[in-house]
Parts: C-alpha cells; sequence; structure tokens
C-alpha cells in the first residue's frame, strides 16, 4: 500500500470515527475498491485506530487529566474509608459511568466479536447496518432536549450507552453514532451526549487495539506494510479525528443528525444495489463460461 492509499483511509478513518457514518464500513468498503486484503494491512486499520485515539485525548486532554488524578485519589479514600464520594466529585462519577458503560461493550465485544469480524466482507451486510444506522439518528434527532449532566445521570444510564457502543462491533453501525443516540435517549444534555460518547470510546479503541495487535502482526506479511505510509496515514487520522470531533459537538447541538441519516441511507443502498449487479455480472459470465 502506498502513500496515497494511506492518506485516504486515514482521512476516511478520522472522519468516519467521530462523524456518526461507521468507520469499519467505510473502510471495509474503501479496501474492497482498492483491492486491498484486510487481513494483509490489519496493523495498518489497528494503527489508524490508534491515530483516532489520539485526537481524543487532544480535545479531552484537561478532563482526562482530570479523570487520571481522580483515579488515584479515588484510590486514596478507598484506603482511608472515606468511599468512593460520587456525589461530591461529579469528575470521579464521570470516571465511575465510563467503567460501567464499557463493560457492556466488551462483554458483547468478546462474545460476538467472532460473528461481527466475519461481516466485514459482506458488502450488502454492511449496507443494511448502514440503513439501521440512519434511522437511529434520524429518531434520535426527534427527541427532545435532555437536562441530564453527570450529577443526574444514573448507572442504567450507563450501561444502556455501553450496550448501544457494543452494537456497533457491527460493520456499518456506527460506533460515535449509537452512543450519542443512547446518550440522547436517556435524556443526556446533548452536549454532554457527544462528550461521554467519545470519552468512552477510549477504553473500547485502546482495549480493541491491545487484543488485536498480536494477530495483527502474525497476519499482516513482512514488509507489506511500510513506514512511511503507515506514519502518514496515523498523522492524518488523528488530525482528521479532531476536525470530526469539533463538528460533532455543533451538529449534535444543532439537532442536525438528520443529514447524516440521508447519508449512511444512500451510502447503504449503494453498498446493497453495488453487489447485487456484481452478482448477476458474475453470475452471467459463469454461464458464459459454462455455455
Amino acid at each position: 500500500m502506498g502513500y496515497i492509499e494511506s492518506i485516504v483511509l486515514g482521512l476516511v478513518q478520522g472522519l468516519t470515527e467521530f462523524l456518526p457514518v461507521s468507520s469499519s464500513g467505510h473502510l471495509a468498503l474503501l479496501q474492497h475498491f482498492f483491492g486491498v486484503r484486510s487481513d494483509s494491512v490489519m496493523i495498518f486499520t489497528v494503527m489508524l485506530h490508534v491515530g483516532t485515539l489520539v485526537s481524543v485525548f487532544i480535545m479531552y486532554r484537561s478532563d482526562i487529566w482530570i479523570l487520571i488524578k481522580e483515579l488515584f485519589l479515588t484510590i486514596k479514600d478507598l484506603f482511608t474509608g472515606k468511599g468512593l464520594r460520587l456525589q461530591e466529585r461529579p469528575m470521579r462519577k464521570l470516571g465511575v459511568m465510563i467503567i460501567v458503560a464499557t463493560i457492556p461493550t466488551t462483554v458483547m465485544g468478546l462474545g460476538l466479536n467472532k460473528f461481527f469480524e466475519a461481516l466485514n466482507t459482506n458488502i450488502p451486510a454492511i449496507g443494511i447496518a448502514w440503513i439501521v444506522t440512519g434511522f437511529l439518528l434520524f429518531f434520535a434527532d426527534r427527541t427532545g432536549d435532555g437536562n441530564r449532566n453527570i450529577e443526574k445521570m444514573n448507572f442504567r444510564n450507563g450501561v444502556f450507552i455501553g450496550v448501544m457502543q457494543g452494537i456497533a462491533i457491527c460493520p456499518g453501525i456506527s460506533r460515535s453514532g449509537s452512543t450519542m443516540v443512547g446518550g440522547l435517549l436517556t435524556g443526556l444534555e446533548r452536549e454532554f451526549a457527544v462528550k461521554f460518547a467519545f470519552l468512552i470510546s477510549i477504553p473500547t479503541i485502546l482495549g480493541a487495539a491491545v487484543l488485536e495487535i498480536p494477530q495483527a502482526l502474525n497476519a499482516t506479511a513482512s514488509g507489506s506494510m511500510e513506514i512511511g505510509p503507515m506514519l502518514a496515514g496515523i498523522v492524518v487520522a488523528a488530525v482528521s479525528g479532531v476536525l470530526a470531533i469539533k463538528a460533532m459537538i455543533k451538529v449534535v447541538v444543532a439537532q442536525k443528525l438528520k443529514y447524516f441519516s440521508y447519508y449512511v441511507w444512500a451510502l447503504g443502498i449503494f453498498a446493497i444495489v453495488y453487489k447485487e449487479v456484481r452478482r448477476s455480472e458474475e453470475r452471467r459470465v459463469g454461464k458464459e463460461c459454462r455455455s
């Protein structure tokens, strides 16, 4: 894979990881058109996800720093018998909610990963998932403005958002879209729903990368992925990811998710029709060869 393909894939990964249009679906479709076998560039795909993780750290660095400090303060309070004190410390509660939301995502990921991995090359299935994503976004845009911030958020909200994030293991279902939809459906304030969706992506992306790197190193043929193109793709993914996060904050607050619905509906229909046309063509060629 050369620099052009790497930069294009990095740009798509950075934008689609945080825009509610499914990065996995877009990468699968692009790899199909580029004629790239997914197993041959698996390490590159994993590193692109790390690049998007950098975007979250850049955008929410102050929150992340406070969360890290709260972790150590929580350990201190537990050892000194003060307890969690969640109501007194909102950022500590935010950290706990991130953990709560990550648990169902992890369970679903470990249990269903093999099944959904097989769909990465199934273009019609990805197309159907895009259409489902479109309906989720369209419906979420019509929910009222929530008033729940971290102080009002409860454990049921966290679990529900985590389940919504787990559904996004399916290629074509947007992770950012489904988690933001989960937050809006549970009555979170719109801007906080966006922040929470991106913060819970940190353990999800990091955990997936740790689990996938050994498999990716084994699957990627030696020398098939040069360092230069890989680094270019990672940098582009990180920069475009920052732009996508900024855009999503404005889009969700302004209740403009429906425009992404139109996009993923069109993309889903294209994927289904395209694959059906290809199958028809292959059947026609097969008949001609047999005759």
